[in-house]
């Protein structure tokens, strides 16, 4: 149990964050607003309401009272030890559907935006139909999980079980890809010849992985990281193989971290972190695009940037500036990869991560609004330009509050799940718009870089503690103002750096330094 005295008021919690469990006694309170130190969810303290994602679930609250200038909470074993309840478990019960509702709300994508956006409509006391199609064959799950624990069963990625979305009356379609949209009539088909006709549409089909165009890009053992099958196929494909990463993007180097310990040479091999037994060598070239604003500043102008630098130390042979120029193979399987400089490496399997493209294809021809890279416009209210059709997640480009509304694409978990939110809201017309700080985090050897803010177009930084000894704060400045920042091993900084951020509080740069 967590006890929180805010002036004269006590509240009492669950003391861990319902995410990944982290310790909430070591978050950030500001105000009735409490944010964990790891991954930046927030919680009421009044109430135990979700604030901001990305934990899906409230905390548990306990009876306090106060006498003789003693405090006392009252809680049963029982709701200890119990999984904490969403907020709709808490107020309204669980099956909402009423027949007598004729509205439909068909949600396209089974990502956490569709799904946030689904159980936020039920706990604001939407009866009608909701149907959550998605082209995969499994419901919503931790995409982050796919990169960091590549052994674990598909139904070990599950955000929700089958049984838990059943009993909210939520329809999950899985294998039923959405091919075209009348939006005139309202309409969805999709790739197996059936329709739905709905009243409000949430496009939220996320992205997917860009493929390698270069000679040899058909061979077999050349990969993507899209689904659990994906991640278990690589595990098993590397085992004791040559794995060359395609791509300096997040995904290459999380690949990069769950595939490497301490080696003496780079002859020696490595071992998949998440396994004992396996042996690999591991080659990362960088990709033709790197989709994070997260960069790390070099102490020295020839060192490679710190997560490179990272996996360098554990045996990680990095290529730069250079690129893919050719695949070889011998009886259709990859053998090499040959470099533009005519260097070649050997390579049993090889994994491509050089970016993603929004999933909106099956949108060609109709009249939503997209930019050129095919991500559909939204405003704050994840709204499009057509009546009844929001969007959210992967797939959008939105106005980003720390940017003077500048419209972008932020491919963060968090992120998408409060698209999904507001989604909800404004389909029910709430008239809410979106206010958060997008928050990322990854993990690599063990140790766990945060980041929160938005530094597309920053032009100068403020580092506290030392790169070198993995122990930094770094402030990320555009127009004289902290507009991210970015930490290891220094937490919670990067969580109350992220409320200050919400507060609408600006930092400038000679605070930060």
């Amino acid at each position: 149990v967590l006890l929180v005295r805010n002036r004269t008021r006590f509240s009492a919690l669950g003391s861990r964050c319902p995410h990944y469990g982290a310790p909430l006694s070591k978050g950030v309170l500001r105000g009735d607003r409490l944010r964990c130190p790891w991954h930046g969810s927030c919680f009421n303290v009044k109430t135990g309401d979700i604030e901001e994602y990305p934990a899906l679930d409230c905390l548990p609250r306990f009876k306090v009272t106060v006498q003789d200038g003693k405090v006392f909470v009252t809680a049963k074993k029982k709701v200890l030890t119990l999984p904490a309840a969403t907020k709709h478990n808490q107020q309204l019960g669980l099956d909402m559907r009423c027949l007598l509702n004729p509205d439909t709300v068909l949600l396209l994508g089974g990502g956490v935006a569709a799904l946030v956006c689904a159980e936020t409509l039920r706990q604001e006391g939407f009866t009608g139909r909701i149907i959550m199609a998605t082209k995969d064959k499994h419901g919503p799950y931790d995409k982050a999980k796919l990169s960091k624990k590549m052994n674990l069963k598909a139904e070990d990625f599950y955000l929700r079980t089958s049984e838990f979305l059943d009993a909210r009356g939520i329809e999950l379609w899985t294998e039923r890809e959405a091919v075209s949209v009348d939006f005139q009539r309202q309409k969805v088909c999709f790739v197996n010849g059936s329709s739905q006709k709905y009243n409000h549409l949430l496009i939220a089909t996320g992205s997917h992985p860009i493929p390698l165009e270069v000679p040899g890009a058909d061979l077999q053992n050349i990969c993507l990281l899209q689904t659990p099958e994906d991640s278990n196929k690589i595990l098993e494909l590397a085992t004791g193989k040559n794995l060359v990463i395609v791509g300096a993007s997040f995904i290459g180097i999380r690949l990069g971290q769950a595939s490497s310990v301490p080696c003496t040479s780079w002859e020696v091999g490595k071992q998949l972190k998440p396994l004992c037994s396996l042996e690999l060598q591991l080659s990362c070239l960088p990709g033709y695009c790197c989709f994070t604003s997260l960069d790390f500043p070099s102490e020295c102008s020839y060192q490679l940037p710190l997560p490179f630098q990272m996996l360098q130390n554990k045996g990680v042979k990095f290529h730069m500036k250079t690129k893919l120029s050719e695949l070889k193979g011998r009886d259709g399987k990859v053998t090499e990869a040959v470099l533009d400089s005519g260097k070649k490496i050997p390579a049993d399997v090889v994994v491509a991560g050089i970016g993603v493209s929004p999933s909106s294809a099956f949108l060609k021809g109709t009249s939503i609004t997209r930019n050129s890279s095919g991500a559909i416009l939204v405003d704050l209210r994840m709204q499009t330009n057509i009546p009844n059709v929001f969007a959210a997640g992967d797939v959008v480009s939105f106005p980003v509050a720390l940017l003077n509304r500048e419209q972008l694409s932020i491919h963060h978990q968090q992120v998408a799940e409060a698209h999904g939110h507001i989604a909800a809201l404004n389909m029910l017309k709430k008239q809410k718009e979106l206010h958060t700080v997008p928050f990322f985090w990854t993990t690599m050897l063990g140790e766990s870089i945060r980041y929160a803010g938005c530094g597309e177009g920053y032009t100068d930084t403020v580092v506290k503690g030392s790169l070198e000894q993995l122990k930094f704060l770094i402030f990320y400045i555009k127009d004289g103002y902290v507009v991210a920042a970015a930490s290891l091993n220094c937490d919670p900084m990067v969580s109350l750096i992220a409320e200050v951020l919400y507060s609408g509080k600006q930092i400038s740069k000679e605070e930060a330094e």
